[in-house]
């Protein structure tokens, strides 16, 4: 037997294997279409120029180790259901004569000419969208890109070599199963079935705790800084908890449920619960699989959308005035030639100052115990993020000017404001001091940019400037070098347009430049590109990082389906000669479909539920505090993908009956 046969068996067995293999070659030209996509953005050089392109990028290189990881792992998945269903037709082919050595050789070709094919279309399509999707992000995100047609050699290079890897691999995963099994297997491989598993039941009760843990950590974590930290522990846990539940659990259920006589002894309960065990060990991984990926779905698309939508309150919440000018250790005389300064130049533009902020303050970070605040640096609490708080204090007669009313307070009193919920403690211990809390104040008039810190910080109004630079010489001996100092702030709304607070930004800017010390100018104008383009980026990579799970879901569920439907041709054929008929076959595979289709979402539904708490405190981090906003947003994803999974399962259920009915007809 020479190349040309091996070569011609090969295109004949993707020919008569059309059914199987045109779904598979289509995954496989969408999966490398979609790494070249982000490969080819993560370098494009038309990202660096778009307003927040420095922080957009680090993301898309993210993604494209994301989309790498992910595609190897789901091709190897979809080619396992090819190569079980052909056990058969290799088996065939080796008690006629063929050595496996030649089957191989066959098996080589086909993976040649798939990857050729694949390869080759789908860089072609990955070109295609690539400029349709720059053009979509570029309308999101308001940019003024000049369009061009950009092919990127180094992402195709980098898209032949790992699909040529992956590719590879699934040949020496498939040689290796063709070689180590006997003819006699190779022709029964495809309807072997999962002996009946015993009940797992440690594995079970570690796969609740590992939930249980999971979940424990998302609803009980308070700090934004903290929600950051425990996530990915959370998620970790929560996967793992979902894999042995599904696996170790559903066992143990289904057990349960057939010792329950009453429910067990019932023509459809029978069907599918016998059934349903025997192949339960498939079964659960794919169905874990699809609910981590509609999990995934649903709480990239909730978040990515709420972000880009409640755009405007993020902006708002981080610039609570039109320009916001900080300055470090300026003295009085200072403090007056900028507001002279600043409002002449408001003057020269023609324009009105309003609702002017103008304040002293000294933060620093502290331990909270109770009511006493640590400083201690080798205490290894201050790693604690659950414990760490900021402190910023404000002279009365600040907080007097700024708000308009007239408090007193005498040297030991203060005034409390917490940006998160509120402070239970009457006095308050620091520097061996003991001030006493005369007031909860119910919002904090001064930079509410601070006051919506993710961190939990409290705002302390003390009777005058004295006191603050006593905290300040207390905290420098304590802290030292990384010590905190005396910062003034300043903020305002204008009454101009967005080109006028624009160039009173430039001319404050410039002049800003120009001092000594350390000195900023923030204009909320011209950082909302900068929030726009950074939110149509989380949303660009959301949006399409769901259609890749979406779209191997939907594969994963299609290759499922086939494979048990084949499967069960015969067991169905048997139920139908000992009595069952078409109406009661339908009605048996319906109701197994249903209970392990919809059963992935239902449990991603749970997972987005207990997760809500953690996802909301990091919101909480990009300024986000609209929690109604995100709430609604979560329902409607979790309500369209619901729909597009029903569509799915309409379509997979007729398939997998399509298969059934070929032989109980």
């Amino acid at each position: 037997m020479n190349s040309r046969f091996f070569a011609k068996v090969a295109r004949s067995n993707l020919k008569k294997n059309a059914k199987m293999y045109i779904p598979y070659l289509l995954t496989c030209c969408l999966s490398i279409a979609m790494y070249y996509v982000i490969d080819s953005l993560s370098i494009n050089p038309g990202i660096q120029q778009m307003y927040g392109g420095a922080q957009m990028q680090p993301l898309l290189v993210l993604g494209t180790f994301v989309v790498a990881l992910f595609v190897m792992i789901f091709l190897f998945y979809t080619n396992s259901f090819l190569v079980k269903r052909r056990k058969k037709e290799f088996g065939v082919f080796n008690i006629l004569g063929m050595e496996k050595r030649h089957i191989i050789d066959v098996i080589a070709f086909e993976t040649f000419y798939t990857a050729l094919l694949t390869l080759i279309s789908g860089i072609l399509a990955g070109i295609l969208f690539e400029r349709i999707i720059f053009g979509c992000f570029s309308l999101l995100s308001q940019s003024s890109i000049t369009m061009f047609f950009y092919v990127s050699s180094s992402s195709i290079l980098h898209t032949i070599i790992l699909f040529l890897i992956i590719y590879v691999l699934i040949l020496f995963n498939s040689t290796r199963q063709i070689h180590l099994a006997n003819p006699i297997e190779l022709l029964h491989g495809s309807s072997y079935g999962e002996r009946e598993p015993k009940s797992k039941w440690l594995l079970a009760l570690i796969g609740l705790l590992c939930m249980g843990s999971g979940y424990g950590i998302a609803v009980t974590v308070k700090n934004p800084l903290s929600a950051f930290l425990y996530f990915f522990l959370a998620v970790v846990l929560v996967i793992a908890g979902t894999y042995l539940l599904f696996t170790a659990g559903s066992i143990v259920l289904l057990k349960l449920l057939k010792k329950n006589k009453r429910f067990y002894y019932q023509t459809t309960h029978f069907i599918n619960v016998s059934t349903m065990i025997y192949r339960m060990k498939q079964n659960a991984v794919g169905l874990a699989n699809i609910c981590i990926l509609s999990t995934m779905v649903l709480v990239m698309l909730s978040t990515t959308i709420a972000l880009y939508v409640g755009m405007g309150d993020a902006v708002e919440s981080r610039y609570p005035r039109e320009l916001n000018i900080t300055t470090q250790n300026i003295t009085g005389l200072q403090r007056k030639e900028l507001q002279e300064i600043i409002g002449q130049e408001v003057e020269d533009l023609g324009l009105q100052q309003l609702k002017t902020l103008d304040y002293s303050y000294l933060s620093f970070g502290a331990l909270e115990e109770g009511e006493h605040y640590l400083t201690d640096l080798s205490s290894s609490d201050m790693a604690n993020m659950d414990k760490l708080v900021n402190l910023f204090f404000i002279s009365l007669d600040d907080y007097n000017q700024n708000s308009g009313e007239q408090k007193e307070l005498s040297s030991d009193e203060v005034l409390l404001y917490c940006n998160q919920g509120t402070c239970q403690n009457e006095t308050i211990d620091l520097f061996d001091q003991r001030f006493h809390v005369v007031q909860q104040l119910d919002e904090f008039v001064g930079n509410t940019s601070m006051s919506s810190l993710a961190a939990k910080s409290y705002f302390i109004v003390v009777k005058d400037s004295s006191i603050i630079d006593e905290l300040y010489a207390a905290q420098k001996e304590q802290y030292k070098e990384q010590a905190s100092e005396h910062q003034h702030f300043m903020a305002f709304d204008t009454d101009g347009t967005s080109s006028q607070n624009l160039l009173l930004y430039e001319h404050l800017s410039d002049w800003i430049r120009e001092t000594e010390g350390v000195s900023y100018v923030e204009s909320r104008t011209a950082s909302y590109d900068d929030f726009f383009s950074l939110y149509a980026g989380f949303l660009f990579i959301g949006i399409f990082l769901s259609v890749l799970f979406i779209m191997a879901a939907i594969l994963i569920l299609y290759y499922k389906q086939i494979s048990e439907g084949y499967e069960d041709q015969n067991r169905f054929s048997i139920m139908q000669k000992v009595g069952l008929d078409h109406h009661e076959v339908r009605h048996v595979i319906h109701s197994q479909v249903l209970m392990v289709f919809f059963l992935p979402i239902l449990v991603a539904g749970i997972h987005i539920a207990f997760a809500f708490p953690l996802i909301r405190q990091l919101l909480q981090l990009l300024y986000l505090a609209n929690t109604s906003l995100y709430i609604v947003t979560t329902l409607i994803c979790f309500i369209g993908f619901a729909l597009i999974y029903c569509m799915v399962y309409m379509m997979t259920s007729k398939v997998y009956y399509g298969i059934v009915k070929q032989t109980v007809s």
